[in-house]
Formats: C-alpha cells, sequence, structure tokens
C-alpha cells in the first residue's frame, strides 16, 4: 500500500497488480481486479456527468454486491460521499436518512422499488439510477480521462449511519484519511496478504462489513459474500469450496454457528483467522470456537463506528491467559480509561474508553451537539466503560448508558450475561433494567436456549446466587424464542428495555 492513499485508491492499486486475480466470489458471479476497477470508473464518470460536485452525498440501497462495491468506489472516485443504507429499512426510516443526508443521487435495485416514489419525492434527489448494471453494460469503453474532481485525504469519503440500537441513528463523518489509516492498521494487526479469501456474511453498509470490504480489497485479495445468513451451513460448504482463510462475524453469528449449524462436521484446511466485534463475545462462547478450530487464530476485537471502526484486538496467543479481554489498541491508536474529569484511572478502576489516532471520525453529520460531546480535544470519549489489568490489557465492563440503576448500585449488564450464558443450555442472553417503583430499575434477564435443550428460571437463578452477589441477581427471568436484533446482529436492548 503507497503512502497518502485514498480510499479508492486500494482498489486501483490492487487492480494494476493483480488484474486477472478474482476480487468478488458471490453465488452467482465472479468478478476480478480489472473488471470491478473497470466498472468503478464507468460508474464514476456516470456521476461526474450528472455534474456531480464534491462532497455531494450519494446513496446505495441495494443487496446486489458487485453492484454495491462498484457503486461505492465510482462515488468515492469521482469526489462524493458515500451513503450506504440499511438494506432492512421502513418508508419511515428510510425516509428520516435520506433528508438528514440530502443525498443528491440514489443507487438502488428493483426490489426497492416500493420506495421509489418516496427516494424521488426528496427536494435533494436529482436522480434515482435503478439499476447499477446497466451504467457498465451500457457505457462503451473505460474513461480514459482521470476524473475532473481532486480528493484529498481531508475530504469526507463516507456516512456510516450508527444502528440506533438505544435512539436516533447519527451519521458518522469519516474522512478519507481515517478509513486508510484503520485498514491500514487492521491489515498490520491480522497479516493480511493477497493470498487471503474472507467469507463475507455481514452487510457492507456497517462499519464492520465496510472494513473487511477495505481490508481484503487493499491487499489484493478475495472476498467470498453471502450474505444471507438463515442457512449456515450453506456458508459453510462455501467456505470449504473457495478455500477461504478467514471468517469475521459479531457474537451472535458465531453462536449460531456453534449451536445451530454443523460446523462440529466439517474441515476448513486453509482457514487462518476468525475475528469478532461488533458486541461483546461471552468468554464461554470464546471458548467454545476456540475448541472447534483449534489451529485458527482467533482476534477478539473491539471498535466504534466512529473510529473507522477498529480500536483494539486480543492476540489469539493471549486468548486463554486474558480471558474476556478486547486486548491493546492496534497500531495507530492510543487508548486510555479515563475517569469524568479526564485523569487516567488507576489499575482495576472503571472508567470509560477514550480513544485517539488518525482513524477518529470527524464528527456527526449536521449534529454539532452530539459531536462535542464525544469529541474532546480531538480524542473519542467512547461511552465504554472498561477498566486495564497490570499487564495493559483492556476488558470491557459495560455501556455508560446501559447500566441498570437498581436501588443504590450501579450494575454492569454484561457480568450478569456473561455468568448465565455458563449455563451448558443457554444459547444467547441479555440483560436489562426495567423500571421499578421500589428499586428505579429492575434486572430482567431474557433468555435463549439451545435447539432441544430446557430451561427454567429458577435453575438460572440458583445459578446466578452462587456466582454473584445478590444485589445483581436478576430479579425475572424471561424464556424468548429469539432476541431482537439489527440487521447487522446487534442485539437491540432499547425494544427489550421498554418491553
Amino acid at each position: 500500500m503507497k503512502a497518502g492513499n485514498l480510499v479508492h485508491s486500494f482498489l486501483e492499486q490492487s487492480a494494476e497488480r493483480f488484474p486477472d486475480k478474482v476480487a468478488i466470489i458471490t453465488q452467482n458471479e465472479r468478478i476480478s481486479y480489472k473488471a470491478l476497477h473497470s466498472r468503478t470508473r464507468k460508474i464514476c464518470q456516470y456521476l461526474i456527468d450528472l455534474k456531480l460536485k464534491n462532497g455531494d452525498r450519494v446513496a446505495i440501497l441495494t443487496d446486489q454486491v458487485c453492484e454495491y462495491v462498484a457503486a461505492y468506489f465510482g462515488i468515492l472516485e469521482a469526489g462524493g460521499i458515500a451513503v450506504g443504507l440499511n438494506t432492512q429499512t421502513s418508508e419511515k426510516a428510510l425516509a428520516a436518512l435520506l433528508s438528514d443526508s440530502e443525498c443528491a443521487v440514489v443507487f438502488t435495485s428493483s426490489r426497492f422499488q416500493k420506495y421509489y416514489s418516496l427516494i424521488k419525492s426528496q427536494n435533494s434527489v436529482r436522480r434515482v439510477e435503478t439499476d447499477i448494471r446497466s451504467i457498465w453494460e451500457m457505457s462503451g469503453e473505460v474513461p480514459s480521462t482521470e476524473p475532473v474532481h481532486k480528493v484529498s485525504l481531508e475530504d469526507i469519503a463516507q456516512i456510516i449511519y450508527t444502528s440506533g440500537t438505544t435512539g436516533k441513528p447519527k451519521g458518522v463523518m469519516l474522512r478519507h484519511s481515517n478509513l486508510v489509516a484503520n485498514t491500514e492498521s487492521i491489515v498490520e494487526d491480522l497479516g493480511l496478504v493477497d493470498t487471503d479469501r474472507v467469507m463475507m456474511v455481514l452487510p457492507f453498509f456497517y462499519s464492520y462489513g465496510n472494513s473487511i470490504l477495505l481490508s481484503h480489497i487493499a491487499v489484493g485479495g478475495s472476498l467470498v459474500v453471502n450474505q444471507n445468513f438463515t442457512y449456515p451451513n450453506v456458508i459453510l460448504d462455501q467456505m470449504v469450496k473457495e478455500g477461504v482463510t478467514g471468517f469475521s462475524g459479531v457474537p451472535s453469528t458465531y453462536a449460531l454457528l456453534v449451536n445451530r449449524s454443523a460446523v462440529k462436521n466439517y474441515v476448513f484446511p486453509n482457514l487462518r483467522y476468525l475475528t469478532q466485534a461488533g458486541a461483546a463475545m461471552t468468554p464461554t462462547l470464546a471458548k467454545e470456537l476456540s475448541e472447534i478450530f483449534p489451529s485458527v487464530r482467533i482476534f477478539i476485537m473491539y471498535g466504534q463506528t466512529e473510529a473507522a471502526p477498529r480500536l483494539s484486538s486480543l492476540n489469539p496467543d493471549k486468548l486463554y491467559e486474558k480471558t474476556g479481554s478486547i486486548g491493546k489498541a492496534i497500531p495507530g491508536v492510543i487508548l486510555e480509561v479515563c475517569r469524568p474529569d479526564g485523569t487516567p484511572a488507576a489499575v482495576g478502576e472503571v472508567g470509560e474508553i477514550v480513544a485517539s489516532g488518525k482513524n477518529i471520525m470527524a464528527g456527526y453529520w449536521r449534529n454539532p451537539e452530539e459531536t462535542k460531546r464525544v469529541l474532546k480535544n480531538g480524542k473519542l470519549w467512547t461511552g465504554d466503560l472498561a477498566r486495564v489489568d497490570k499487564d495493559g490489557y483492556l476488558f470491557i465492563e459495560g455501556r455508560k448508558s446501559a447500566l441498570i440503576k437498581s436501588g443504590s448500585h450501579r450494575i454492569a449488564p454484561k457480568e450478569i450475561e456473561n455468568v448465565i450464558s455458563e449455563i451448558s443450555c443457554i444459547h444467547e442472553v441479555a440483560v436489562v433494567g426495567q423500571q421499578d417503583k421500589i428499586l428505579g430499575e429492575k434486572i430482567v434477564a431474557y433468555v435463549v436456549v439451545k435447539p432441544d435443550h430446557t430451561a427454567v428460571g429458577k435453575e438460572i437463578i440458583r445459578h446466578c446466587r452462587l456466582h454473584l452477589p445478590s444485589y445483581k441477581v436478576p430479579h425475572k427471568i424471561i424464556m424468548i424464542d429469539e432476541l431482537p436484533k439489527t440487521t447487522t446482529g446487534k442485539i437491540q436492548t432499547a425494544l427489550l428495555k421498554n418491553s
């Protein structure tokens, strides 16, 4: 990777180095780096012909893999700001994000036909393109001239909307420099090379999925993409067939693999690493993964969309020695655990994680108040509570906003969730605080058991009493078939809290 890269330079350079190598593999298509770059250049020219100005926002609402990737890089090359939209949307949610981002152009596809009139009704939208593929199929030769718009590292490349699990989604503004710095750090941390092939099950509009896309395009690796996790064994078959070397997921992804797939019956001769981020993984699940994949390096990672997104990683060699840790800062990132006044917390003391580095966002789109709240002196106050041990390893205690205020106590749900997850029949658990006239909030645990297993609330309470102080024992256990999740696999605790 060359110094001074722009985000779309990753694709350009890999296309120069590996023109005939397969960049993207789907169930229906295999596309080379040369062909992907060609499509990208044609989309870039299309946008320039539409008189797209530097900094204009362009939305992508499609689940067509190759179309999304070509549109994404084409937007950046044309000097625009890419806005990936959640494909599991609603009219209300879509209207809110289009209105907020004021997109000039929207790329979409036939599956979202029911939203066409809504999209066209937005005052800012000048063009709705409903067939991305037609742009490169009908536009002839690849433009030979460079784009007329000059893009700098400090220009905004992308707005990624947070999942809104606890409130209104916020648009995170990421510069080219933020994304490039974080991509280069991840490549170094994971040791990614051009022979790597990652199994891509996460959506590209999600910051974790976006990061996987950029890191593998940057090194000239290949992405095997299947973003339908309804049938996990189909994913496993693809992993074997395509010689996948890496797999990335959130905790719920891995819980499904461990408890609701035939993963234990498979052999993956080429698999060398797994990465996990997006939420805290329980030590129990991490241990199960290491037993299923004994020779595979498992990276437990931590980050935020506001950090483009990766902040820390636990060296796989420390998985057992530092059980439950999110590791240390990745290259190029500085992490501190601070008290509210900004002074460093002592070893073992709980404080807020504060991050700094070239990867930290420019701010929230059109939201200076929230930007000012989390960005102080160039540092990101993450809202995540953690402690540091004597060796410098970080351990997440929970979100400040998720603390349960029960009586005179402030309780982090994560500790309770980890204890309940130790019970062998538990598939997933989420602990929340719900309003209570006497305590302020009572502790409620929503529990999903593994297939063909049973559990009763009394057994779970008994286990909690053995391993937790009395004030942390749940007041109520609710058995549930599935935890409500966003399309990126994050548990929607707000729905449980208010149910």
